[in-house]
């Protein structure tokens, strides 16, 4: 199965496997894998170092704005880094998730985190997950899937997750930010989480990344005949 040159846009829920589906994805069609998420993650934990978001996720955005001028916030073998430092780990602790969906709401890291994405997207051939990909940074993708899942399922494959990289995840504690993110994420006045009308819904509560696998390739082959 051999696929044009397009751009496939995966948006949905946090923990629904948007990042695990859409790397096999690219491995499976030879496309370049980009997470949006990790760039938003990559800027919180920025805002976290340098002291530009309280406690109670007040964000000093003047501050804030300036340093996204000089951040070198990028993609590279060993993941996201900022400059020639790796932060795989430290953006995905749970300290970074409870302040990522705050920061996700300020238009000027949203500008910034879409720019360079688009710079990404230029020679297409692509596969790109996220909050808004297909509804905001790019409207035009030739293939959108919205992915979803039972609330309680996405909680236990986050906490899963981190207890596999030796960090503590309580269930409960991790089902309400996963609640708390949802909520913000579907009301932010830029670029809110929302479903392109579109895009094809997909709801992998019950399925295996086997059975997410064939159910695209069904997609593509009905979509592009290949």
């Amino acid at each position: 199965m051999h696929l044009p040159d397009i751009i496939i846009a995966i948006d949905g829920y946090s923990s629904t496997g948007k990042s695990s589906f859409a790397k096999i994805i690219a491995k499976e069609f030879s496309f370049l894998y980009l997470d949006s998420g990790a760039l938003y993650r990559g800027v919180t934990l920025f805002a976290i170092e340098n002291g530009l978001i309280a406690d109670d996720d007040t964000i000093n955005v003047p501050e804030l704005e300036k340093g996204l001028e000089n951040l070198d916030l990028r993609f590279s073998t060993e993941g996201t880094c900022i400059g020639d430092r790796c932060i795989e780990n430290e953006i995905r602790s749970l300290a970074v998730a409870g302040k990522v969906s705050p920061i996700a709401t300020v238009p000027e890291v949203r500008n910034y985190v879409d720019k360079k994405l688009r710079e990404f997207g230029q020679k297409k051939r692509i596969v790109m997950d996220g909050r808004d990909i297909g509804t905001t940074v790019f409207p035009d993708a030739e293939l959108k899937i919205f992915m979803t899942a039972d609330p309680l399922i996405r909680a236990q494959r986050r906490a899963d997750e981190m207890q596999a990289k030796g960090m503590e995840a309580d269930l409960q504690d991790v089902l309400k930010n996963l609640q708390e993110r949802d909520y913000i994420d579907s009301h932010r006045e830029t670029s809110p989480l929302t479903q392109a009308p579109d895009a094809v819904v997909l709801d992998n509560s019950h399925m295996s990344m086997g059975d997410q696998m064939e159910w695209i390739k069904g997609i593509i082959s009905e979509r592009f005949g290949c």
